[in-house]
């Protein structure tokens, strides 16, 4: 890279200032590709069984995360990665399309129209309230069960923690190989991490993707696709059923629910990253913080007319954090990558799930740290944590977990006598959840 480039990019980015520089913010926008890039695979495979065309999803996952990275890099300038988000996916194809009979063009207008209300509600200033209203022992517990949550990702891609029909999840078996590539590639990073070795988590993805690759276990068929397949989705969006309300008040819940879900979703990931970057303010404010939440429903909007479910912030962005990103630079490296994904989206399968394991465990347990802002001797601060900390990861959703510790400490509060004027948020908040639970219970 010429060093007028690299002049500019410094500048540009305040790379420098954050202690970072131009080679490690590069290696940490390709880690953190490397961990999204299973979302290639997936969401066309789930949004598939609604009934839509694979190749243009997964065209539409390609450019829907490389379009939210870069502007998230460019407008924000943090490294948080954006792509069409698990957990949501899920929700549009089984509980919209499938469950409630909405046609998928119809639900993607609701998606977008999630993504308009997002957009009102950063302009008019009540998405950073909301984050405002959140204390700092819940923020460390996102943190923590973002961690948690990233690591048991990380233990069952690999296999060694797997379903079990009397116990839900048991130890896998251990002979396996990809059980015992991700624990050769875990011991890697972790040893070139103790040794402060810069780009420990690609190196070890790459050694441990090599490895299988020599051992023989790793099996992979490419399915190629002309670029042109985009079209099939892109633009299908239905608004106009929407606003016909043909389909009755349910589709007022399904909004709802990708507001809500995207809302806490994004704010959980938002918060965790953030601090794990060091970018946070010692009192837990974000920096840029409109500028990030406009371009996440910008992003949201810009993939359903694209042709995919919500566009959200990822966890594995902590991946790209722990590798030394510190600044946007990260982000547009990765969407970049995305970018040229469309020509060869088959291929970012390439890259087996047993390889980014080990990134995910490491990176997850490095999340655990901000758990000691915690005064766990505390009742009032320990049972809003504890709950949000332990439901992230069983219920597979940084949501749910927010949301019950947000409903634990609203009640603490009232239990204690301290509700006080300034707390009206986030009693207003306690009680949209329980109406939410409340909802989707008698649905």
């Amino acid at each position: 890279m010429t060093a007028p480039l690299s002049s500019w990019l410094d500048s540009r980015f305040q790379i420098a200032a954050r202690g970072s520089n131009v080679r490690t913010e590069i290696i940490a926008g390709i880690t953190t590709f490397l961990t999204m890039a299973y979302i290639v695979l997936v969401n066309p495979a789930i949004l598939g069984e609604a009934g839509m065309p694979l190749v243009g999803v997964a065209a539409a996952t390609c450019f829907a995360a490389a379009f939210a990275s870069i502007l998230m890099g460019m407008v924000a300038n943090v490294p948080l990665a954006l792509a069409p988000g698990m957990g949501l996916n899920a929700y549009f194809t089984y509980s919209v399309v499938l469950g409630l009979g909405i046609p998928w063009p119809v639900a993607l207008g609701c998606v977008f129209l999630s993504g308009v209300a997002f957009l009102a509600l950063t302009l008019a200033g009540i998405r950073q309230m909301i984050l405002a209203a959140i204390p700092p022992h819940l923020l460390a517990a996102v943190a923590g069960g973002i961690g948690l949550f990233i690591a048991f990702i990380g233990l069952r891609n690999a296999g060694i923690v797997v379903s079990n029909s009397a116990t839900s999840v048991a130890l896998g078996d251990l002979r396996s190989a990809p059980v015992l590539l991700t624990l050769f590639g875990l011991t890697l990073i972790a040893g070139l991490s103790i040794r402060q070795v810069r780009g420990a988590i690609l190196i070890g993805i790459v050694a441990t993707t090599l490895l299988g690759w020599l051992v023989g276990a790793l099996h992979f068929t490419p399915t190629p696709y002309e670029v042109s397949a985009l079209g099939s989705t892109a633009f299908h969006l239905d608004l106009g059923a929407v606003f016909a309300g043909s389909h009755g008040i349910g589709v007022l819940e399904i909004i709802f629910v990708f507001l809500f879900v995207d809302l806490f979703d994004n704010l959980g990931t938002l918060m965790a990253v953030t601090k794990r970057a060091g970018l946070a303010r010692p009192d837990g404010s974000v920096p840029n913080l409109n500028r990030i939440l406009i371009a996440d429903a910008a992003a949201t909007m810009v993939g359903a007319t694209a042709g995919t479910s919500t566009v959200t912030s990822y966890v594995e962005s902590a991946a790209g954090v722990a590798a030394g990103g510190r600044t946007g630079l990260t982000a547009i490296v990765t969407g970049l990558l995305f970018l040229l994904t469309i020509f060869a989206a088959p291929y970012a399968g390439l890259v087996p799930l047993y390889a980014t394991a080990p990134a995910l465990i490491l990176v997850g347990s490095l999340m655990m740290a901000p758990l000691v802002e915690v005064s766990w001797e505390e009742p009032f601060e320990a049972v809003p944590a504890f709950l949000t900390l332990a439901l992230i990861p069983l219920t597979f959703s940084i949501a749910n977990g927010i949301a019950f510790g947000i409903v634990a400490h609203a009640i603490l509060k009232l239990l204690r006598g301290q509700m006080r004027r300034a707390d009206w948020l986030l009693f207003l908040l306690a009680i949209l959840i329980v109406i939410r639970f409340a909802w989707v219970a008698a649905a």
